[in-house]
Parts: C-alpha cells; sequence; structure tokens
C-alpha cells in the first residue's frame, strides 16, 4: 500500500496548496533561473518540505536529485555535519552548465548554534556554487547573521477553502465517497496541516462509508458536539452534573483533559456570552493546561474547572 502523503506530494511549485504568495515568488525565481538563499518558516505540515523540493526539481532541471543535498537537521544538527557533508559538497563545484546545486536543511532550527555559525562561513565562500535553502517552524531559532544572508518566506497554515479543495481531488481520484462534512470535519481536525488531513482521509477510505465521527475516532480527537452539555450545565452552575459529564468523557468515552480543553476553547471561542466571561473562561481554560502539563491529575484538575466555570456563572447571573 503506497503512502498518500508520498503518493500525491506535489513535484511542481504551482501545485502546493495554499501559499499562493510564494507560489508567486519562487516562479519568478524559477523563470530567471536565479535564486538567493531562503529561509522556508511556518507550522508543520504547510508545504515547506514539498516547496523546497519542488523548487529544487524545477530549478535544477534533469537529475537534479544529483546536485541537491538533503539534510534534517534533527539528526544531522552538530558541527560535524557542516565540516564533512556540506564543505564536501559545496567543494565539488556547480554543475557543469553553470548553476548552483542546492543544500536543503530541514528542521534547522535544530542546528546547534556552533554549528550554524560555521554554515555561516560556508554559505559566504561557496555562494556562487551553492544555495541554501532552510525550513524551519520559527525563523528565530536561526542566528541572525544566516537570516540576513537570506529571504525569509512565512507559510501559513492551510485554509478552509484550499484544503477542501486539495483532499476532494485526491478522494476524487481514490473514489472515495466522501462530502464535504466529512472534509470540514478532517480540516477541523487537522489544524491547517496538509500532511496530517491526507493521512486522516487514507485512514477512513478503509471504511465502506466514512462519516463525520469516524473522522474524529480516526484523528483521536474530540468532537465539539460533545463537549456542548458540559459547557450548558458548567454556565448553569450545575456542578455535580457537569462533574459527571467530564469524568463520564474520560471515563468512557477515553478523551483526555487536553482533549476536552480543547474542545471546550473552539465552543466558548464561538459562544454568545459576556465579554468578562469569555475572558474569564479562557483563563481557566489556560491555568487547567499549564496544571496538566505539569504533571497534574486529568480529573482533578477537570473538576477544579468544572467548579471554577461554575462559580464563575453564578456570580456572574
Amino acid at each position: 500500500m503506497e503512502i498518500w502523503i508520498e503518493k500525491y506530494r506535489p513535484e511542481k511549485v504551482s501545485d502546493v496548496a495554499g501559499q499562493k504568495e510564494t507560489v508567486k515568488m519562487l516562479e519568478g525565481f524559477i523563470k530567471s533561473g536565479e535564486m538567493p538563499h531562503l529561509i522556508f518558516a511556518g507550522p508543520p505540515g504547510v508545504g515547506k518540505t514539498t516547496m523546497a523540493l519542488c523548487l529544487a526539481r524545477e530549478m535544477l532541471g534533469e537529475n537534479w536529485r544529483d546536485h541537491l543535498l538533503e539534510l534534517n537537521a534533527s539528526n544531522d544538527r552538530g558541527i560535524d555535519v557542516i565540516k564533512n557533508d556540506v564543505k564536501e559538497f559545496a567543494r565539488n563545484g556547480s554543475i557543469t552548465d553553470g548553476k548552483f546545486k542546492i543544500v536543503f536543511f530541514d528542521e534547522s532550527d535544530q542546528l546547534t548554534p556552533e554549528a550554524q555559525a560555521a554554515l555561516r562561513r560556508t554559505m559566504e565562500i561557496y555562494y556562487k556554487n551553492v544555495r541554501f535553502i532552510f525550513s524551519c517552524n520559527y525563523s528565530s531559532g536561526i542566528i541572525p547573521p544566516i537570516q540576513s544572508r537570506c529571504v525569509i518566506v512565512r507559510f501559513r497554515k492551510i485554509s478552509l477553502e484550499d484544503m477542501v479543495e486539495a483532499l476532494k481531488k485526491i478522494a476524487d481520484t481514490e473514489k472515495l465517497p466522501v462530502d464535504g462534512e466529512i472534509l470540514e470535519a478532517i480540516f477541523e481536525n487537522s489544524d491547517g496541516d496538509m500532511r496530517k488531513a491526507v493521512n486522516i482521509l487514507q485512514s477512513i477510505s478503509f471504511i465502506e462509508k466514512p462519516t463525520v465521527k469516524d473522522v474524529f475516532d480516526v484523528a483521536g480527537s474530540i468532537d465539539e458536539k460533545e463537549v456542548v452539555p458540559l459547557l450548558s450545565n458548567m454556565r448553569h452552575g450545575n456542578f455535580v452534573e457537569a462533574s459527571r459529564i467530564s469524568t463520564g468523557l474520560i471515563v468512557d468515552k477515553g478523551f483526555s483533559a487536553i482533549d476536552i480543553i480543547k474542545a471546550l476553547h473552539k465552543l466558548i471561542s464561538r459562544e454568545q456570552t459576556s465579554p468578562i466571561i469569555k475572558r474569564e473562561s479562557f483563563m481557566a481554560l489556560g491555568d487547567v493546561e499549564l496544571r496538566l502539563a505539569q504533571g497534574g491529575s486529568d480529573n482533578i484538575q477537570l473538576d477544579y474547572l468544572v467548579a471554577r466555570m461554575c462559580k464563575l456563572s453564578t456570580e456572574n447571573l
């Protein structure tokens, strides 16, 4: 069985979904045959790695793989990889027709400061032979001297419209019976991450007639509808019933406290209530999330949240 994220990985810059402004810029580089060093910054799953590979393919032409050095800084993060692999690759000169070669550092914000310092000098020495593309979640993880030598390209989370369009193309090709509601549920569970969305789509493809519930089950997340009764009881100050519901979500349905908090956050963000109650609710959610991150018990922290939210509601009646 072929993995869909590889099967449907774009091969041209113009085919990368959800990054129209970036596509326009990079197509200009391709047309001119020249490009600067680049930093691709943005959250996971938005096309940074795919875009880098597409750009390399179109810039370098035939046998492009022979002229691309691809490294993952989460594995090759020390100074040795700069001294050995990168310098050796750069030292061998440019492609015979005068084009440069490309070094692509994925997850480059994981490079050690020492490695980045060594890399800065390498970029200066071999500029005629090599262009560097760095991908990272946060450009702040890259030292300023490297940033100043690069054009920083910001990648955005994939929008609902762009993701649904891309997923529908895959679903149609695979003859998968999914409607718009299912595709929107996949978007909701992917947080703008196309890689995660395609994985969810492939997972539900094994189900004869997939439903929205199947999407949430496969994603391991909670449908906001599950927490509507919980929020309603907290808003009416019904501690006992709200506590029973929250315990049931953990014990009977297997959700974690973090799952419940995330669903409540989405629900409250759209809730028609006073600004004070909304603000205090978000503060309560944040406090509980912090305690959970510090090792707090799911049941105890949710009961604390229920008590605090019920108290908030009765105080603002």
